[in-house]
């Protein structure tokens, strides 16, 4: 198949991709990378009347550190995150994950941004910036907005944002001396999509960890944080008998949903699977 017929441009600025989708509505959509916009174009599960291409927009470019926080451009590639020193300095864990993308012809093209605007459940991106406390900063037709990731992702492939707002940046509190990540997904072959995965940092001094987040992605509609073992773990030292009752709450807390070739059963054990081995990692 091939798409559909389109209208398309190519705005040089912000304002006037703000007034060209104010003005199509929910007839267009935006183009960045396209790594998945095309193949939906293609099988004609999107059909718009117009495809506005925001890759020459300045304001949605660049990594840049403003003070005790790493902003993150919406066009910014997932290559650029792999090979960049103040990802790898500011938000390891971005580094650690960006290798797990698909393959590097595909991250060479496909955003952060319209990673984390397409919400699929699957996907790195939310689920880390669920983790990093990230803030999405949002233009629309009444100026700017921010929306912390724990309120921008609300179900499978839906987010806060409205048809006529564009993500333009995001902004993730640097990684402070103490912290510590883990970040890992099981999956069938490199590149494929995961079974399940698990985005996780926390603060480490000695055997203790504190300000524990763990994300799990690929297991439910949107990523999920284990709240309950967070609250087992926080403060305390980590053994083997916290670690069981860590992975025990994470498993009845999460409720894991099957896919196409796994089952709910299987991505629930993998839940406790990838959570002991995290927290095994972070104290080591």
């Amino acid at each position: 198949m091939k798409a559909a017929a389109f209208d398309y441009v190519k705005p040089k600025a912000l304002p006037e991709a703000l007034s060209l989708l104010a003005e199509a509505g929910e007839d267009a959509r935006l183009i960045a990378g396209g790594q998945t916009l095309l193949a939906t174009l293609n099988m004609r599960l999107s059909e718009p009347s117009i495809l506005i291409d925001i890759t020459d927009i300045s304001e949605l470019k660049g990594i840049a550190l403003l003070g005790d926080h790493l902003r993150i451009g919406a066009l910014v590639t997932h290559t650029e995150i792999e090979d960049s020193e103040l990802i790898a300095k500011h938000a390891p864990l971005l580094k650690a994950a960006a290798p797990h993308i698909a393959h590097r012809a595909i991250r060479n093209l496909g955003t952060w941004g319209g990673s984390l605007a397409y919400g699929d459940p699957a996907a790195e991106w939310p689920a880390c910036s669920l983790t990093l406390d990230t803030v999405m900063i949002i233009h629309g037709p009444a100026g700017e907005r921010r929306i912390s990731a724990q309120d921008f992702f609300i179900d499978l492939y839906t987010t806060s944002l409205e048809p006529d707002d564009i993500l333009v940046a995001t902004e993730i509190p640097i990684a402070s001396s103490n912290q510590v990540f883990y970040f890992h997904e099981l999956a069938r072959r490199h590149g494929d999509y995961a079974v399940a995965g698990l985005a996780a940092v926390a603060k480490k001094q000695g055997d203790v960890l504190t300000d524990c987040a763990f994300t799990f992605f690929s297991v439910g509609a949107t990523p999920v944080m284990a709240s309950q073992a967070q609250d087992i773990v926080n403060g305390q030292v980590v053994n083997p008998d916290l670690i069981a009752r860590a992975v025990s709450a994470a498993r009845s807390e999460i409720e894991a949903i099957a896919d196409i070739t796994n089952s709910a059963e299987a991505k629930q054990h993998l839940i406790g699977v990838l959570l002991e081995r995290g927290l095994k990692h972070m104290v080591a």
